[in-house]
């Protein structure tokens, strides 16, 4: 006779529970994250008409206190040069087609 194992209930929770961000903090950590949005695009937008004829699809790593950009069509590759030029920089990522977007929703 063979044994029966007890059906495992699903647990629910947090990952992290010790990990609570404020609504303050949430709010503070998405503005930084628009402000520094709306310092790469500019150069995005800029420069997008000129490349996205020879490089479509290609990835595109912006430095936007610089104004220095990487492209490469590996992903990895164009951070490794960003990083090699800027090590402590925080980048922005854009993909050169029509929207800018680097995955799918």
């Amino acid at each position: 006779m063979s044994k029966v194992s007890p059906k495992r209930t699903a647990r629910r929770g947090r990952i992290f529970p010790e990990v609570n961000f404020s609504p303050e903090e949430i709010a503070r950590r998405r503005a930084e994250l628009d402000s520094f949005y709306k310092r790469c695009r500019p150069i995005f937008d800029r420069v997008q008409s000129e490349l996205i004829q020879d490089h479509y699809n290609w990835f595109m790593i912006i430095e936007p206190d610089s104004g220095d950009y990487f492209i490469d069509p590996d992903e990895e590759v164009a951070d490794q040069k960003a990083r090699q030029k800027h090590p402590d920089a925080m980048f922005g990522m854009f993909r050169l087609n029509e929207t800018g977007a680097c995955g799918r929703i």
